[in-house]
Formats: C-alpha cells, sequence, structure tokens
C-alpha cells in the first residue's frame, strides 16, 4: 500500500477543535434529522385497495427525490453487508464458492419484475396495514439492481490479491478479522467503490419499476422520483418527465460530490504500487474532511480505550482456562458447522418446496408450443444483448483507458458517466419514442439502444477502475522499455484490464436481459412500441399477472443466463484468475 513522506508529515501535524468540526457536527445531525424525517412517511397507514396519489406538481419533487435517495442509500447498505459476506464465503470456501457463484449467477437473470411480483405480497402480509411492507419491497427490488455487480467484484478481488501481500499477512498471523480488515478489504477498496457507483446507477436505472410497482393485478405507487416518472410518462406531461430528470441529476451529481469522489480520493492510498503515481484524485470534501480533529478525537478518547478494555478483557477471559483452547477451538467448529447446515438444509428446503409449486403451476397451464415460443423470443434478446455487449466493448474500453490515464479529465468524465449510468431508460422515452417513430426505425433495432443506454456502463466503469489500478511502476517499466502503441495494450494494458472487463462485460450482459424488460416494450403517452422478445412479453404477462407464464418466461431468462454464464463468463473468469494475476 502506499505511504509516502507527505502523508506522514501531515499525519503529524497536532489538530484542536476548530469551526470545521462544528461545521461536520451539524451536518451529521442535519443528515440524521433528514433519515428521521423521510422515513417517517415509510410506516404510514397503507391500504392496498386505495394506493397513495401521486401528484406531479413540481413543488412535491424535493420530498420525492428525499424518499427515493433514502430507499437508494438503504438498499446500497444491505448491498454492501451481502457483497461482503457472501463475496467472502465464495473466495475463501471451495464449497461455498460451488453454491454461491450458480446461484449469483441465477440470481442475477431473475428480473426486477420477477423479484417483485414473488415479494411484494410477501412483505405487504409481513407488515398488515402499513406501508412499510411496500417499502420492503421497493428497496429490495432496488438491492437486486444494485448487489450481483458489487459481490461479483469483491470476490474478483479477493481471489487476486497478490500472492506475497497474502504470504505476508500469514507470516504476522493476522486473525480473520485482522486479515479482513487491514488486507483483503483496502486490496478491493478501489474496485469496490467503482462497482458500487456502478451499482448505485444501477439502482436508479429501475427505480421507476420499484416505485411504481405494476405486479399481478396490482398498481401501487410510492412516494417518490421513479413514481413521478412513472406518473408523468402515464399521463404524456412532458414538463413533469423535464423536471424529474433535473432533480435526478441534481441528485446524482450532489452524491457524485459528496460522496463518491471523496471516496475515490480517500481509497487511492490502498493503491498497490512501488512508485506513487503522479496524478492522485482530488476532492474538496476529502481535503475539507482531513481537517476535522472530531473523529480523531472520538477514536483516542472513546473508541480506543474500548478497544483495549475488550482485548483485556478477552484475555483475561482466554486465562480462566475453563475449555482447553483447543477444544473451544474444535468446539465453534462443529457448532458453526452445524448451524450452517442447518440453515442450508432449510433454505433448500424452501426452495424445493417454492420449485415444485412453481413447476406444478406452469405444467397445468402452459403448454409446450407455449415453451418454444419462449425460447424463440429468448434467442431474440439475446442477440441484441451480445450485440451490446460487443459494440460497448469495441466502443468503450479505449476510451475507458484514455480517462483513466488522465486524472484531469476522469474528474470530469466521472460524474457524466454516473449520470449517464444512472439514467432510467424510461425517462428517454419522451425523447426516444417520437424519434423511432419519425425516423421509422422498427423497435426491433432501436430496443438495442435502449438497452445499451442502462448496461454498457458496467463496462466503462470496470475498465476504468482496471486501468486506474495499473500500478505506475509497471507503467513506468514500459516505458523505460519503449513500449508504445499496439505493443503496449498487448503486453500492458490488456492483460492488466481483461479480469475488470470480464467483471463489466458479465455484469452488462446480465443487466441487459432485465433491461430488456424496460426496453422491448416502450410506452409514452398513449404510444407504445413493442419489440419482439423475452423481456417484452414478461412486461406483458407481469402486468397481466398471469402467475403461469411469469414464472415460465422468468424461467426461461434465467436458463439463457445460466448457460451463457457458465459456458462463456466463468471460463473468462478463471483464465483471468489464471493467466492475469498480479504477484
Amino acid at each position: 500500500m502506499k505511504s509516502t513522506a507527505t502523508q506522514l508529515g501531515a499525519a503529524q501535524i497536532k489538530r484542536t477543535f476548530s469551526w470545521v468540526d462544528v461545521i461536520v457536527l451539524l451536518g451529521v445531525f442535519g443528515l440524521l434529522w433528514t433519515i428521521l424525517h423521510f422515513g417517517r412517511g415509510m410506516v404510514i397507514q397503507f391500504d392496498e385497495n386505495q394506493s397513495p396519489a401521486i401528484s406531479t406538481d413540481i413543488r412535491s419533487i424535493p420530498y420525492y427525490a428525499g424518499r427515493t435517495v433514502l430507499r437508494m442509500w438503504l438498499a446500497f447498505v444491505f448491498s454492501l453487508l451481502f457483497t461482503f459476506s457472501v463475496g467472502y464465503a465464495a473466495a475463501k470456501s471451495r464449497a461455498a464458492r460451488a453454491v454461491i457463484l450458480p446461484a449469483l449467477d441465477i440470481l442475477q437473470s431473475v428480473p426486477v419484475l420477477g423479484f417483485l411480483s414473488i415479494t411484494v405480497t410477501g412483505f405487504m402480509a409481513l407488515f398488515p396495514g402499513s406501508l412499510l411492507g411496500v417499502e420492503c419491497a421497493s428497496i429490495f427490488a432496488i438491492f437486486t439492481g444494485q448487489v450481483w455487480n458489487m459481490a461479483f467484484g469483491f470476490y474478483h478481488s479477493l481471489v487476486t490479491i497478490p500472492k506475497d501481500l497474502q504470504e505476508a499477512a500469514t507470516n504476522f498471523r493476522l486473525s480473520l478479522w485482522q486479515r479482513f480488515g487491514t488486507l483483503e478489504v483496502p486490496s478491493s477498496m478501489h474496485s469496490l467503490i467503482w462497482n458500487s457507483m456502478m451499482s448505485f446507477g444501477g439502482g436508479w436505472f429501475f427505480v421507476a419499476q420499484s416505485e411504481a410497482i405494476t405486479v399481478l393485478n396490482k398498481n401501487i405507487k410510492l412516494p417518490g422520483l421513479g413514481s413521478f416518472m412513472a406518473t408523468a410518462v402515464e399521463n404524456g406531461d412532458n414538463t413533469a418527465a423535464v423536471w424529474a430528470i433535473v432533480a435526478m441529476l441534481v441528485v446524482i451529481i450532489a452524491s457524485d460530490q459528496l460522496i463518491w469522489r471523496p471516496l475515490l480520493a480517500w481509497a487511492d492510498k490502498f493503491k498497490i504500487e512501488l512508485v506513487e503515481s503522479g496524478d492522485a484524485p482530488k476532492s474538496w470534501l476529502y481535503t475539507f474532511l482531513r481537517r476535522v480533529y472530531i473523529f480523531k478525537w472520538i477514536d483516542e478518547k472513546i473508541s480506543g480505550p474500548l478497544s483495549d478494555a475488550s482485548i483485556r478483557l478477552k484475555k483475561a477471559l482466554a486465562r480462566l482456562e475453563i475449555i482447553p483452547a483447543h477444544s473451544r477451538g474444535a468446539a465453534g467448529r462443529w457448532v458453526s458447522r452445524l448451524l450452517f447446515g442447518m440453515l442450508a438444509l432449510w433454505v433448500v428446503y424452501q426452495m424445493i418446496v417454492g420449485v415444485m409449486a412453481a413447476a406444478h403451476a406452469v405444467y397445468d397451464h402452459v403448454s409446450w408450443h407455449q415453451f418454444l415460443r419462449l425460447c424463440f423470443l429468448g434467442l431474440l434478446t439475446m442477440g441484441r444483448v451480445a450485440t451490446m455487449t460487443i459494440l460497448a466493448t469495441l466502443v468503450w474500453t479505449p476510451i475507458g483507458v484514455w480517462i483513466a490515464s488522465k486524472p484531469n479529465v476522469a474528474r470530469f468524465a466521472q460524474p457524466f458517466a454516473q449520470i449517464a449510468a444512472s439514467f432510467p431508460v424510461n425517462m428517454t422515452f419522451p425523447f426516444v419514442v417520437g424519434f423511432f417513430v419519425a425516423a421509422h426505425i422498427s423497435i426491433n433495432w432501436g430496443s438495442i439502444v435502449l438497452i445499451a443506454m442502462g448496461t454498457q456502463w458496467y463496462i466503462l466503469f470496470n475498465v476504468i477502475a482496471g486501468a486506474m489500478a495499473i500500478p505506475n511502476d509497471l507503467k513506468e517499466a514500459a516505458t523505460t522499455y519503449g513500449l508504445h502503441g499496439w505493443s503496449l495494450w498487448r503486453t500492458l494494458i490488456l492483460p492488466a484490464i481483461f479480469p475488470f472487463w470480464v467483471t463489466g462485460a458479465c455484469t452488462a450482459a446480465g443487466g441487459a436481459w432485465n433491461a430488456s424488460i424496460v426496453a422491448e416494450l416502450a410506452t409514452w403517452g398513449h404510444t407504445t412500441l413493442k419489440a419482439e422478445g423475452l423481456g417484452a412479453y414478461i412486461a406483458e404477462v407481469t402486468q397481466k399477472g398471469d402467475t403461469p407464464m411469469i414464472i415460465c418466461s422468468i424461467a426461461v431468462m434465467c436458463i439463457f443466463v445460466v448457460i451463457t454464464n457458465k459456458l462463456l463468463w466463468r471460463r473468462l473468469y478463471e483464465h483471468a484468475e489464471k493467466r492475469f494475476h498480479l504477484d
């Protein structure tokens, strides 16, 4: 990890309380008040026969934006917890990896509408008479739009940690928590932040679906920017649609300035290189927060003493030797294995029951002719997904490498790329549908553009992350050997970014299947354009509430995605891990 004399010198400067700490404390209390203010609306009474009315008055936009942002960040927190636990288990246990990776492949392929169809009724039953049930379903839907890319990216980062660092951690006899906190999370931080940015954008992409829930003959709209936009789309209200777009742009830019850019500047110290890079990411907020003393005071006066007391208590209990140390370790392992086994059996049992019930419903109501028709529609959608992935790779790989090589450009390109990645495709319908109609462009081809608008950015973000993660000493070595042009790309750039590209392309392809549900059935007011494909079919049967066909069509989509992942992406992951591993 990087450690420079400048950083050490800055750390030695003695600081005391100042006006900066007052501003930060006011900001923290303001944030807590904001969370409580918008959170109160999540627990009001609710009657599913009388959904909350959504106003398209622009004066309601600030409140709706706050409700949406709260849902997005709650979903992100759960996504982060899932990423750390599941990604870590997959990287550390071969048995867990054999279950987790295929499960993630399947879950990634399930459309957001599929999760909503399954969870809305369950969450509403869990919180009867309260809006919290629908809020939980909405947050869970946003969670499913964020989490898979983060989990795959974290897993990939863990399995590609340089061996010399792993051996050093072993030689220092670091505990699991110490190893996790001092090696594994810092080593994956750069990739994790970029994937988090992309995943947060993925949540925005499906925010309209998650807030304007139209499944199983239910039409429920939660207060938020997504439902505001959905109502504007239904009414053909161009003014409201434009204001919703402006509000979303403001929120995304604020997130970039207040969250992502400071995190990138902070994470630069975890970059693995022997020679410090000349241009580091900069953030005005990170520079400001480095002057804060209150956090250091809390660490010295509260957290530090509590941690020391905990260590002393642990040592005192260990000296009692009530149970021999080797017995405690063995007993703990057996108890954890027993609990894990019981949990796994319960999950498997519930899955078998659910699959059997779904299979019975499909068998009774779906004919072979309908199933073959679904497979044909799946092939059409797969062709669009493949076309998008290839074109996005050819276009965004050189652009992403160029952006990463120019820190000044990256500072300006990052928010624009994040805005584009976060832009819900249905917000383009006022312009795209009209353009397709005026230009006589078939939606069968135009849907490829709509799919790309929501998913090509996974490739761009991962390529940027991979190129920025190239150690500066390798860049200097390439310069010393006179590498340039294609020889530089072939020997340094492509091998360095390939593992990141695999993560981005795999997630983009998986996200494209999900995006096809929105892109293949574009509606604006009374105008509807429908492409022949599995995505449009799923959107139609979901709105009708045809449960057997919902199950069958989603199952067909899952089969296509899982087969593609097994035959293509999994092999590319293994190739990247074996061939392009930095040691």
